[in-house]
């Protein structure tokens, strides 16, 4: 567990709310806990690490409704674990599909919920490195000029400098210098590490 990975809690049972706080921040947790959904969503920042420990049921919106506001957000997805009063298989099913890490039955064993954020930190580590290595290549792609982009899409589709020079109408020496240039501004050597990245950011021809 690191030092800046938060908790989120959010449950409509105030027993539940102290009881857990109390227990994860013994084991060294940062804890935000909240008794309102809504609250909860109007003030979670997904630039802050952590995920998020949902009661499947509460008045407004349900757990299940949050985890759908969350994806639906759009970009980095907060990892999951939900908690329940009542051991409900459909829901859980429909949780997990949804991407939750975990789903478990209250009382929460202490155990369980350690391991479950566990798996959490370590799905949310993971996304936040996957994320920023997107968001550099997405800068460096920036950098290109649109001929230099055309040549990227062009090489990554796996045709020749002749190849493009007749698709683009101008010299094989001038196409050179553009696919060298545009290696070059995404600091990339060889053109299989062009077509791996080019898979990353979804680039096609």
């Amino acid at each position: 567990m690191t030092d800046n990975f938060t908790v989120y809690l959010v449950d409509d049972d105030p027993g539940v709310l102290k009881g857990l706080s109390r227990l994860l921040r013994a084991r060294g947790y940062e804890v935000k806990a909240y008794s309102s959904p809504r609250v909860f969503l109007d003030e979670h920042d997904t630039a802050v690490p952590g995920c998020a420990v949902l009661d499947v049921s509460m008045p407004g919106l349900d757990g299940l409704e949050i985890q759908r506001v969350l994806t639906a957000a759009g970009g980095f997805h907060r990892p999951v674990v939900f908690v329940t009063g009542k051991g409900d298989i459909p829901t859980s099913v429909r949780a997990m599909k949804a991407g939750a890490v975990d789903f478990l039955t209250k009382p929460v064993k202490e155990h369980d919920l350690i391991e479950a954020l566990s798996r959490a930190e370590a799905r949310d580590t993971k996304s936040r490195r996957i994320q920023s290595e997107l968001e550099t290549m997405q800068a460096k792609l920036k950098r290109l000029t649109p001929r230099e982009h055309e040549v990227l899409t062009h090489v990554v589709a796996g045709r020749l400098n002749k190849q493009i020079a007749g698709e683009l109408g101008t010299v094989e020496k001038t196409i050179k210098v553009h696919r060298s240039r545009m290696m070059e501004k995404l600091g990339i050597r060889t053109v299989a590490d062009l077509v791996r990245m080019a898979e990353k950011l979804e680039i096609s021809k």
